[in-house]
């Protein structure tokens, strides 16, 4: 199957998606409501969509195309709202967070879809344990060629994604001492980590060819990458966010990634070459295991620097461009989440505030309804 052409987008724009929790609030464990959340929810008239994912205990929330973070929160909360309600009368509550704390893979359900079922043929017990919860953001770009060099642009910054939306510090039951142990998960599929080094579209579209020669990919959903291009939309899409606790933190986030954006559009602050990528899978792990503590390695200088102070040198650059696309609010959200604590720390601090698990749940149910 040949690679589709690279369709036209208005550039900055955004959609974001995010796959959510489905639990029982008997036990606070996943449950398999995907099927009954789904069919409430057709009912509702909203703006993007709410589609399955892998397994039956969660669904994908996804906005339309949007020009803001405010937009992007304002469609997120009415599919929120509608979320709720619709899980208030099936009695089970929806919840954000990149990994559930405590369930068991092994007894999770492949939800009945075509291609979840040739995925689980294939990838076997990884497709179970992908019962994990990301987020994406998409932005736009004026063609093809630019979205490949911003693509590689904001690869230097996946250790940023990762630490500002970590939020997935347990696993089956246990404290992994990482805050986004989401990401272990990915990593383990084999077409996932960086996409490949080319600058033109030409390039890219033949490295395609090849691979769909091999027989090991048939489409652009077959890359698990980091941040991929997808033609059909005219974007890019990063895919290293744990899902956050909350629609202001995901907004926030998307508001990150515009400025970002804009500032690589109408500055060109640096030319990303392959050499970016010498410490790219470090400086990722940085981010995963430690957060805003990790200790990252610029590419260039190869001087070492706090993630947390590279952020906030970061903000300080965009924040003309923050100002011109209205994200100041988005933009001053995430300071204050880099000086106070990122949703991995609320988490930890549930957790002993509440001396359980359940408890933490719970707290992230309040968290998503917008509650204190």
């Amino acid at each position: 199957m040949p690679l589709e052409a690279f369709n036209h987008s208005e550039a900055l724009t955004l959609g974001v998606e995010l796959e959510l929790q489905l639990v029982n609030t008997h036990d606070y464990d996943l449950a398999p409501y995907a099927d009954d959340m789904l069919r409430l929810m057709a009912k509702r008239k909203l703006p993007g969509s709410v589609v399955p994912e892998m397994t039956s205990s969660m669904i994908e929330i996804s906005t339309g195309i949007c020009h803001s973070p405010s937009h992007v929160q304002e469609e997120l909360g009415q599919i929120r709202d509608a979320l709720v309600q619709c899980a208030d009368k099936l009695n089970i509550a929806v919840v954000g967070g990149g990994t559930h704390p405590f369930q068991q893979w092994h007894e999770r359900r492949i939800y009945d879809k075509p291609r979840f079922r040739q995925l689980s043929e294939l990838y076997g017990y990884l497709s179970k344990q992908f019962t994990i919860f990301g987020q994406h953001v998409h932005v736009g770009c004026p063609d093809a060629d630019s979205a490949l060099r911003m693509l590689h642009r904001m690869s230097r910054y996946i250790p940023h994604f990762i630490a500002l939306s970590a939020s997935s510090p347990y696993v089956q039951g246990h404290d992994t001492a990482f805050d986004s142990a989401r990401l272990n998960s990915v990593f383990a599929f084999p077409l996932s980590g960086r996409a490949p080094f080319v600058l033109n579209w030409d390039d890219f579209n033949a490295y395609f060819d090849k691979m769909t020669r091999t027989g090991v990919v048939r489409s652009m959903k077959d890359f698990y990458w980091d941040i991929r291009p997808k033609p059909e939309y005219g974007t890019i899409e990063i895919r290293v966010f744990d899902t956050p606790l909350s629609i202001e933190r995901a907004a926030a986030l998307a508001g990150y990634v515009q400025a970002l954006a804009a500032w690589f559009l109408k500055e060109a602050p640096f030319e990303p070459v392959e050499d970016d990528y010498l410490v790219y899978t470090y400086n990722r792990f940085q981010a995963c295991r430690f957060g805003l503590e990790g200790q990252i390695t610029h590419p260039k200088t190869y001087e070492s620097m706090s993630l947390r102070e590279d952020i906030m040198a970061t903000l300080r650059k965009m924040e003309p461009h923050g100002e011109a696309l209205g994200s100041v609010d988005a933009l001053r959200h995430l300071s204050a989440a880099v000086q106070d604590a990122s949703d991995a720390t609320y988490l930890r601090r549930q957790y002993l505030a509440h001396g359980s698990a359940e408890g933490m749940v719970d707290a992230a149910i309040q968290r998503f309804r917008g509650l204190p």
